[in-house]
């Protein structure tokens, strides 16, 4: 039960077995009800038959009876005697009276007592039995019952066989106000020959269609993750590997195999150049260290020998540069694992000229645009949006010429736009994408003292995306570069 195929056999198993009985208990109570049904109404044509001459006040011994060995007949009067029965009747059961040994009523007209009523005395003459003669074949005046008659099952012994029958009972009125009830039956036999072959027939067929449903099932779910084994051997031998680069064969299907093989290879994809970034990254993060830890090791060594040649200012910018790398690498590290910044709502326009006013050494003085009539709060954490906007004005200000322009505005949707424009050379189309990623910097930005580690851009799109907003860079209309910080407002 732990491989797909054998729980997917059993599975269609059970159901086409579940639905199988289900239509084959069906099946055979439709049918058998049916050949009951016909069974009855045959009962009830031959009881209706009796009945009609009964009500024709016809003898009990004249009553013609078609069909006596399959359509056995007994008749009973209001007090449950039997009065008449059918030629070699020799048990029933099922009628409401198990007798067939008829004991007539002499009021019910039976054909004996008439002819022999008047003999007593011998004072009648030739003349009264002619009479009778004449009254025995003039029509009554009883009636049938026209109700549905009652239905029952039971057995009758005909001619020395016992069999199952289905009776029907219809009431009679003789002339004489006499009812009486006929008792006909029908037999069973075909009912339960068709019924017993029907379910012979299900008790052999269920088991070899099971069969067949299982290997079948078993065979096409086989087929169908035949892929799906390719696609684990080959994931077990790229994690054996460690090659990013390999993918997983793809199907020609257009089914759910196929695309969770081509699902697979994004995610290939997507962890191969996740690995390469991270390689690159510690790469250039290894090669953006070590040139300030050699440089400031290279003063203090020198420092020691020689006092007077230490270049105190140039080791605390190294210094003071490792801490910033070290700060952004950190910041990075945690953006990276997930972190989620706080929501707490802020002035985004009031953050602007706060960041402004405490930057003291600017080359070119920071131009401040805030209409007082906006609002401008969005939430997230201060810290990490006063780190965006610093890094965008600390890009301005290394490529700027002459001004450097930070303005805010509302957007449609509420949203909060922050904008930096600067009048240097601007960012070339092809690389504004480019530039947000981690240690690139442009050729004329590649200098340590003006370029940086080019981590800024980086730090400022991820914190803008973890804000749920974006970061852009196009074209000011000083010709210098401008870029659009939008967040979405609280309002």
């Amino acid at each position: 039960m732990r491989s797909v195929r054998a729980r997917a056999a059993l599975g269609a198993t059970v159901v086409v077995a579940l639905a199988l009985i289900g239509a084959g208990l069906s099946v055979l109570l439709v049918l058998r009800a049916n050949l009951t049904d016909q069974a009855g109404l045959q009962a009830e044509v031959v009881a209706r038959e009796v009945a009609g001459q009964l009500a024709l006040d016809v003898p009990y011994d004249r009553l013609e009876m078609r069909d006596e060995e399959d359509h056995p007949v007994q008749v009973t009067d209001e007090d449950g005697r039997v009065v008449a029965v059918s030629k070699d009747l020799r048990a029933i059961s099922g009628t409401g009276t198990d007798r067939v040994t008829p004991d007539p009523s002499p009021a019910a007209g039976q054909s004996g007592d008439r002819s022999g009523g008047g003999g007593d005395d011998g004072s009648d003459d030739g003349s009264d039995d002619d009479a009778d003669d004449d009254d025995r074949g003039a029509p009554g005046r009883g009636e049938v019952d026209s109700d549905e008659p009652d239905f029952t099952n039971g057995t009758a012994t005909v001619d020395g066989e016992t069999a199952d029958y289905r009776f029907a009972s219809v009431r009679a009125t003789t002339s004489a106000g006499v009812t009486l009830t006929v008792h006909a039956g029908a037999p069973l036999a075909a009912e339960q020959e068709a019924v017993g072959t029907v379910r012979g027939a299900m008790l052999i067929g269920l088991p070899l269609l099971l069969l067949v449903v299982a290997g079948v099932t078993w065979l096409v779910t086989r087929r169908a993750l035949r892929p799906v084994e390719g696609i684990r051997r080959e994931m077990a031998a790229i994690t054996a590997s460690e090659d990013l680069s390999r993918r997983v064969p793809e199907p020609g299907s257009r089914d759910e195999v196929a695309r969770l093989a081509r699902t697979t290879n994004e995610t290939l994809t997507a962890l191969e150049a996740s690995v390469e970034r991270q390689r690159r990254f510690v790469a250039d993060a290894s090669h953006e260290l070590r040139s300030p830890i050699a440089s400031l090791r290279t003063q203090l060594e020198v420092g020691a020998a020689h006092p007077e040649l230490l270049d105190l200012p140039g080791a605390v910018a190294d210094t003071v540069r490792l801490q910033a790398l070290a700060a952004d690498l950190l910041l990075l590290a945690r953006l990276d694992a997930g972190e989620r910044p706080g929501r707490t709502a802020l002035d985004l326009g009031a953050l602007v000229r706060e960041e402004v006013s405490q930057r003291g050494g600017d080359r070119i003085p920071v131009t401040v645009s805030v209409p007082d009539s906006g609002e401008y709060e969005v939430a997230g954490s201060r810290g990490q949006l006063a780190r965006v906007i610093g890094n965008l004005l600390d890009n301005a200000q290394r490529h700027a010429r002459s001004a450097v322009t930070v303005s805010v505005r509302t957007a449609e949707r509420g949203d909060v736009v922050v904008a930096v424009t600067d009048d240097g050379a601007g960012v070339p189309p092809q690389e504004r994408e480019r530039i947000f990623e981690r240690f690139v910097r442009l050729d004329d930005a590649r200098t340590r003292d003006d370029g940086g580690a080019g981590l800024g851009l980086a730090i400022a799109r991820d914190v803008a995306a973890r804000h749920g907003g974006r970061l852009t860079v196009g074209e000011a209309r000083e010709g210098g570069a401008r870029f659009e910080l939008r967040l979405p407002g609280t309002g």
